[in-house]
């Protein structure tokens, strides 16, 4: 349904959510047209776009925006989507780990972050940290009380995750106290998914291995299908996240941060 077939909506984040449910309907929307819909100024509508676009929602354009899918974008071009938000998961997440725990850390921008927590000078030590993201060993290569196993393989760029029959085996051969996985989707009857099949069948090995699935995910990756199926909900212990919609907190442990 389109905005113009609707009530207008009384207040700002009532009107935010439907743009946004605009945008994921139809790709992109153009001011003129959501300020006739709305009956508000176009000064006001450029204003809901702003807060959108600092959310990691939408990117801005010239008369409008178009859909921002921040679980399509390449890690380099993620890292800069809702820092704030990934830096209070990752805070929340650390509080959960205990010294001579084995950790499962899935690759991507929120467990990265989670790990530069475990870098601080008051984290639990020692660890060992199993991975087959690149960016989490280099940050953990030079602590001396992080035990790191890499599971290499098959360099897969976009992600800056190793993948392949080499990385799986090196997976498949531990286990874990917890597994802190990166969310590229979340969907209330798809459960958890991933673009890249080779991505996904690595989370499910961190899944199988682990005696807890802990989920850190941002508000961007929820209500999302990806193609590749990882597991489904009932197997994810808990979630850490700005957000918590009733179809997630009504069946999995959910920390809002």
């Amino acid at each position: 349904m389109t905005a113009a077939a609707q009530e207008p909506p009384r207040f700002a984040a009532e009107r935010q959510q439907r743009i946004a449910a605009e945008l994921r309907e139809r790709g992109r929307v153009e001011v003129a047209e959501l300020a006739s819909a709305y009956g508000v100024s176009e000064d006001t509508v450029r204003r809901d776009l702003r807060q959108l676009a600092a959310r990691g929602l939408v990117q801005k354009t010239h008369g409008g925006a178009v859909a921002l899918q921040a679980t399509l974008l390449p890690t380099a071009q993620r890292a800069s989507v809702l820092t704030g938000a990934k830096r209070a998961i990752a805070r929340a997440a650390a509080r959960l780990v205990e010294p001579n725990q084995t950790l499962f850390v899935d690759g991507g921008t929120t467990t990265l972050a989670l790990v530069d927590r475990l870098k601080a000078a008051d984290a639990p030590r020692p660890l060992t940290i199993v991975t087959h993201a690149l960016d989490v060993a280099l940050a953990v290569s030079d602590e001396p009380r992080i035990r790191l196993v890499l599971a290499g393989g098959v360099w897969h760029s976009a992600a800056r995750i190793f993948v392949g029959d080499g990385a799986l085996a090196t997976l498949q051969a531990y286990r874990a106290d917890i597994a802190f996985l990166g969310a590229c989707a979340l969907h209330p009857r798809a459960g958890l998914t991933a673009h890249d099949p080779q991505e996904a069948s690595l989370k499910r090995a961190m899944v199988d291995g682990a005696a807890r699935r802990i989920l850190l995910s941002d508000a961007t990756k929820l209500d999302v299908v990806a193609a590749s199926a990882v597991c489904p909900l009932d197997e994810i212990d808990a979630v850490i996240s700005d957000a918590a919609p009733q179809w997630l907190s009504g069946r999995v442990k959910v920390q809002q941060i």
